[in-house]
């Protein structure tokens, strides 16, 4: 089979996992092609026998001549490969693929219907419009499949849960400070109004005793709390996870985040905001909790799990059962095969 993968950017945010991810375990058996634009760290992750190919012009923010030179290029593209699936992934590509590519052929994943639904209502209409362009559209959890079907979009709808690779153990990692500190709550985001920083540090003052690390500024930030540990974005920051004892996301929308996953990957408990699809994956009183965005409550959880080693040590097994039984590349990869086969 000839499948073709078609993403906006080509950072590492999660969207771009899953693109590495089916590309690259897809390429044992079947011609893969990944196209995107501009440079990023997603070019490098994949597999050699991927075949890559760039294109400039598709762009995040609307822009007229570049979103015309990009739906030519798709459309050379489409002739050259003659792909019998074609892959979109995101709302940008989602538009200009279902203009550029015949519908019968294309399957359209939204990793996060509240990032349009929520963040850029605008794009609604386009949605709606192109709702019966493709021959099937996969959503990312039962919230996010509730929640199109409420916007009128109803038809060939597949929720596939991502999947991420079992983890490697590392011998040599460590954060230089944190060992002065009992316990080490972490997040790995970008920072942006999205993700709470700023509920992150109040959480973490109200908890001194435990070391609190951020992985994924922008740049280096000054006058955190002593126990605050704000890094940069790292390769591979998932790796970082073992270390914790458990992982934190405070954020304000969300579809099911690649990070959450990878937490469990790791069997840590998971405390993060009571958005999107997370409730499905972390479960109240089972591996973690989700909760409203109130600092006092945050710090209450953490607090309570990182207390208690009984809670502790069955939220960590509840949280690697949940990753082994429907969070894996191979799981994802299987759901994906039987829609591709439609």
């Amino acid at each position: 089979m000839k499948i073709l993968h078609v993403i906006t950017r080509s950072d590492l945010g999660g969207a771009q996992s899953v693109v590495i991810n089916l590309a690259n375990s897809m390429c044992s058996n079947h011609e893969v092609t990944v196209v995107a634009g501009e440079d990023g760290p997603m070019w490098d992750a994949l597999d050699d026998r991927v075949l890559k190919i760039k294109v400039t012009e598709i762009v995040r923010e609307v822009s007229v001549i570049k979103d015309c030179i990009a739906l030519f290029k798709l459309k050379k593209i489409y002739s050259s490969i003659k792909p019998d699936i074609v892959h979109l992934h995101s709302s940008k590509i989602g538009v200009l693929g279902r203009l550029a590519f015949p519908p019968k052929k294309i399957v359209y994943s939204i990793h996060g219907f509240d990032s349009i639904r929520l963040a850029h209502r605008k794009f609604i209409p386009l949605e709606k419009l192109l709702k019966n362009q493709c021959k099937a559209i996969v959503l990312a959890s039962d919230y996010d499949k509730k929640n199109i079907i409420n916007e009128g979009i109803k038809n060939n709808l597949h929720v596939v849960y991502n999947g991420v690779c079992n983890p490697k153990l590392e011998t040599s990692l460590s954060i230089e400070g944190v060992d002065k500190y009992g316990k080490m709550v972490m997040c790995i985001a970008r920072i942006s109004p999205q993700k709470r920083f700023d509920s992150y540090l109040e959480i973490a003052k109200m908890l001194p005793d435990y070391a609190f690390v951020w992985i994924g500024a922008d740049r280096n930030y000054q006058n955190l709390p002593t126990n605050v540990f704000c890094l940069q974005g790292v390769p591979n920051a998932k790796i970082f996870i073992q270390l914790a004892d458990i992982f934190v996301l405070p954020t304000n929308y969300e579809g099911v985040p690649i990070v959450i996953i990878d937490a469990l990957s790791y069997g840590k408990p998971v405390i993060s905001s009571d958005v999107g699809g997370i409730s499905e994956i972390v479960r109240n009183g089972n591996n973690g909790y989700v909760v409203d965005n109130k600092n006092e409550t945050f710090a209450e959880k953490i607090k309570y799990i990182l207390e208690n080693e009984d809670v502790y040590q069955l939220f960590s097994k509840k949280s690697e059962e949940i990753f082994r039984e429907s969070l894996t590349i191979e799981e994802m990869v299987k759901q994906y095969m039987i829609i591709y086969k439609i």
